[in-house]
């Protein structure tokens, strides 16, 4: 191949490595176990340091005890052995203007890696002992035959042989060959954001003339990288959307009835940010697919009567809502708070085979708290009563996810401090939804 054709990413992803030169299947092999086998896996593989020459020091002129870099070549090394039997590798270096000691302790492969005759930049104290100057496990990189004032220190394998300049040749290879990058963000969104483009990005990153190239580079990197994820956050939401089967919630004229009661009993007015959040959220119940939606606020911004509210239009639809807390405390809590603020509120009694009401009755809205500390008969009676629709609101914590748990129809879940539960018990609770049917989803944070 005399050109690499196209400037998308997604056809250098299909272009294996041996397209570039001197890359044989044996060093494809090699590269691999670095994670490198195509020409974008060469591109995206990013410099882990650099070394800026405008900053480096000699080692006549470094100061003692204070972090400096030295550029250097590797003039010998020794194995030595100390008199409690500890070996430690004694590599000295020279500059210009004079040598010094490095010395590591049990890593004799450190000979190997760094024979006579090797430029290397390293990262470390120097200090004295017995007169001489030195450095105690410093971090050491070879930096080959690059120049330049930034000069990019790739991750390296001294067991498959691929050193720092092996990887930056392939990079610049890969960059000359490449041209000009498409680029998916409008030119307009870049100014905006004060980012550089994608030709531009990829060279400061692999080949910076300063910091400051380097650091533009980086942030438009970062900016890729967290849009990929977002894009591929929307897909699966899209997918979800036109494959999951939801509750489409009847949500009425304020919210539904209970919701509208439960906002004139408050001893205060929602906030603007409070009632426009209530709004999307019920309009995302209302919708045919599942919601899942993540409520973010300071602590004592009110999230608490958003997710009632949320779980407020699952009850007044004949559902039954659950909110999970990570801690016996915080469930605790909740309860009290909740069980307070709903005291008094009615919804209809769908028991037939309640002797003292029956269905087309109203009877109290129930709320119910468990956790560990739920007494055995208490267990059993919640248990009971949320199999066959007679708790409305359940709250706890990771027992809500038990075996044997079973809600007759969960409606909405909330999570509180969803960063305090894994994807999977997240997924526990909302696949107690009965049939196929998945519940609603809230978490805050």
């Amino acid at each position: 191949m005399s050109e690499i054709v196209g400037r998308r990413l997604a056809q250098l992803a299909n272009l294996a490595v041996t397209e570039l030169k001197g890359v044989t299947p044996k060093r494809a092999e090699a590269l691999a176990t670095l994670g490198i086998r195509s020409v974008l896996d060469v591109l995206t593989n990013y410099p882990r340091r650099y070394i800026d020459r405008t900053k480096e020091v000699t080692i006549r002129d470094a100061p003692l005890d204070e972090e400096v870099v030295l550029l250097a070549t590797v003039k010998a090394s020794r194995a030595v052995r100390s008199k409690n039997g500890r070996e430690f590798i004694v590599i000295t270096v020279a500059d210009d203007t004079g040598s010094l000691d490095i010395s590591f302790f049990n890593q004799r492969w450190r000979l190997k890696f760094l024979p006579v005759g090797t430029s290397v930049a390293i990262f470390g104290k120097v200090t004295v002992f017995n007169g001489r100057r030195g450095m105690t496990n410093p971090f050491v990189d070879k930096v080959g035959t690059r120049v330049g004032r930034i000069v990019p220190i790739y991750p390296q394998s001294e067991k498959a042989r691929i050193n720092s300049d092996t990887i930056a040749d392939l990079c610049a290879e890969t960059l000359r060959r490449s041209g000009e990058f498409a680029d998916i963000v409008d030119e307009s969104l870049l100014d905006r954001l004060d980012l550089v483009d994608r030709t531009t990005a990829f060279r400061g990153i692999h080949e910076p003339n300063d910091s400051e190239e380097e650091k533009a580079a980086r942030k438009r990197l970062v900016f890729d990288e967290l849009l990929r994820v977002q894009v591929e956050l929307v897909r699966r939401k899209r997918e979800l959307e036109r494959t999951a089967v939801g509750i489409a919630h009847v949500v009425g004229d304020g919210g539904g009835p209970l919701v509208k009661r439960f906002h004139e009993v408050l001893p205060y007015d929602l906030t603007g940010a409070q009632a426009r959040t209530i709004v999307e959220i019920n309009e995302d119940l209302a919708k045919g697919h599942p919601m899942h939606r993540l409520l973010q606020g300071d602590v004592g911004a009110g999230k608490t009567v958003v997710a009632v509210s949320a779980m407020l239009v699952a009850v007044q639809g004949g559902h039954q809502a659950a909110l999970m807390a990570p801690t016996e405390v915080l469930a605790e809590q909740h309860h009290l708070g909740i069980k307070h603020l709903l005291e008094g509120f009615t919804v209809p009694d769908t028991d037939d085979g309640n002797l003292f009401g029956g269905a087309g009755m109203d009877r109290s809205l129930r709320v119910a708290l468990l956790t560990n500390r739920t007494t055995a008969g208490d267990r059993r009676k919640i248990l009971e009563d949320m199999a066959t629709g007679n708790l409305d609101i359940v709250i706890g914590t990771h027992s809500l996810i038990s075996e044997g748990i079973e809600f007759k129809s969960l409606g909405v879940v909330v999570i509180d401090e969803q960063h305090r539960f894994g994807v999977e018990q997240r997924a526990a609770l909302r696949d107690k939804g009965a049939g196929d049917a998945m519940p609603d989803v809230l978490v805050m944070t």
